[in-house]
């Protein structure tokens, strides 16, 4: 093997990406910060006062959905985040515990944090919907419209550089189209808000559940990790 491809192949194993490509699992969670809290750090008080008034908006939001579920879940992670992660709902785990991605799916998503040397309180993680669905089944045209406008108020209030849309709900609730992840995927795309002055970069990608159960989607996945980690790079 030449100097060069010596160089590359540290560079790969550096960059994390031998970590999240493997199919064998690994547990992120024995030397990293326990996930049943919020990252909160020193945020702006303001920040946080209006992310408290969203929950308080979505407790009292009349939804058969909490019928069925046990707790709330909005988020995890930082105020100040320069990127969100926006999934799709919360799962069995996520109900139990009232935090976005602590499953096996959460698991993964540190490992593809780690693989662009992210940490989940760097970010901010979310869903499109807050309550669990029954099942897990997938939530309805009507649950992730009633949903929506508390995410986008949240984004407001992040105000982030980059969305991360994990799976094909989040990614055509937020960009408003009806084309498939497939189409998607690959592109930067432009997040406008309506009270923010700025243009948001969003990137689709597929949900970490679908990849555990479809390993072979995990490269093009990490392009869209390399993707978000261009762009960040770019604005330091």
């Amino acid at each position: 093997m030449n100097q060069s491809n010596i160089k590359n192949l540290e560079f790969i194993i550096n960059s994390g990406v031998n970590y999240f490509l493997q199919d064998s699992p690994r547990n992120w969670y024995n030397t990293s910060t326990n996930t049943s809290s919020k990252y909160i750090k020193e945020v702006d008080n303001e920040k946080l006062e209006r992310i408290e008034k969203i929950i308080t908006k979505i407790k009292s939001f009349d939804t058969p959905l909490k019928n069925s579920a046990q707790n709330l879940v909005v988020y995890d992670g930082n105020l100040d985040a320069r990127v969100m992660f926006i999934g799709e709902a919360p799962g069995k785990d996520e109900d139990i515990q009232g935090l976005p991605f602590v499953g096996r799916a959460g698991q993964l998503l540190n490992k593809m944090l780690a693989a662009i040397n992210l940490k989940r309180e760097d970010v901010y993680i979310t869903n499109v919907v807050n309550w669990r669905p029954p099942n897990n089944r997938t939530p309805t045209d009507k649950e992730i419209l009633e949903f929506l406008p508390f995410l986008q108020e949240q984004i407001d209030i992040i105000n982030p550089d980059l969305i991360f849309l994990l799976g094909g709900v989040a990614s055509k609730a937020i960009l408003s189209t009806p084309h498939t992840l497939s189409k998607l995927r690959g592109s930067l795309h432009e997040y406008q808000s309506l009270k923010l002055n700025k243009v948001i970069y969003a990137i689709a990608s597929y949900h970490p559940a679908f990849l555990l159960r479809s390993p072979q989607y995990k490269k093009a996945s990490w392009e869209d990790l390399q993707m978000l980690q261009k762009k960040l790079n770019e604005k330091n």
